[in-house]
């Protein structure tokens, strides 16, 4: 090798993408909200939402915050990170789901009071697992895609550029993440026909990319603040 190849070989790749590692306390609290997001998401996804002629469920306030941290996972710490955070929440989901059918199956009160608590349970709970299988399968699908083109976009843009890779990435992810969930979900719920269904679909998928889009501000605001006390992310833009 010539004096001039070895010099080039020894500077820095323009752009090219720096990610921490998950040794501090962060990725932990990232993660820990992402999965408890997800869940509740699930328990409210059961309930069927009207706003005049609009139609969402329960969970609707809540699910576009989860791909706001897989943002967050995925710029900060790279995409097989985020892929085990998606696999984390997941297993996490489906052991909640089966908490729940343990507590409905388990003997209760035989008063009036017990039996009324009985059926509530059944009727809040007893839909999950199908809505969990939904909100999972969309949220493995949409979420693993909403990071890989989030972390491929920033090998080619490296720090530069942070807002047209959460847009990009987010859109596609959501629209993806939509299709299937409301697909497996919508029986549950108790949306019929397919103009209800297509409403249900839309609703869903400009809500979440809206929301997203409009967390952009905040959201990179959020991951500059992670770049910053991150112990291991020593990007030379920060």
């Amino acid at each position: 090798m010539s004096p001039l190849q070895s010099k080039a070989s020894a500077l820095p790749v323009k752009n090219a993408p720096t990610f921490a590692a998950v040794g501090s306390p962060y990725f932990g609290i990232l993660l820990a909200a992402m999965a408890v997001i997800v869940i509740l998401s699930n328990i409210g996804a059961s309930k069927g939402v009207l706003f005049g002629p609009i139609v969402t469920d329960g969970g609707f306030f809540l699910f576009p915050f989860a791909y706001i941290l897989g943002d967050v996972i995925s710029e900060i710490y790279g995409f097989k990170v985020a892929r085990k955070a998606i696999i984390t929440t997941f297993a996490l989901s489906i052991f909640a789901s089966l908490c729940y059918w343990v507590i409905i199956a388990l003997p209760g009160f035989t008063d009036d009071y017990g039996i009324a608590k009985q059926h509530a349970l059944e009727d809040a709970l007893g839909p999950v697992p199908q809505i969990v299988l939904a909100s999972l399968l969309g949220f493995l699908a949409g979420q693993t895609i909403n990071s890989w083109i989030m972390v491929r976009l920033k090998e080619r843009q490296g720090e530069r550029k942070l807002w047209a890779r959460l847009m990009g990435s987010s859109g596609v992810g959501e629209f993806v993440d939509t299709v299937i969930f409301c697909a497996i979900a919508a029986p549950v719920i108790g949306i019929v026909g397919f103009s209800m269904f297509a409403n249900y679909v839309l609703v869903g998928f400009v809500y979440k990319t809206a929301v997203e889009f409009l967390f952009i501000p905040v959201t990179t605001w959020v991951i500059r603040w992670f770049k910053r006390h991150e112990p291991s992310y020593t990007a030379s833009a920060v």
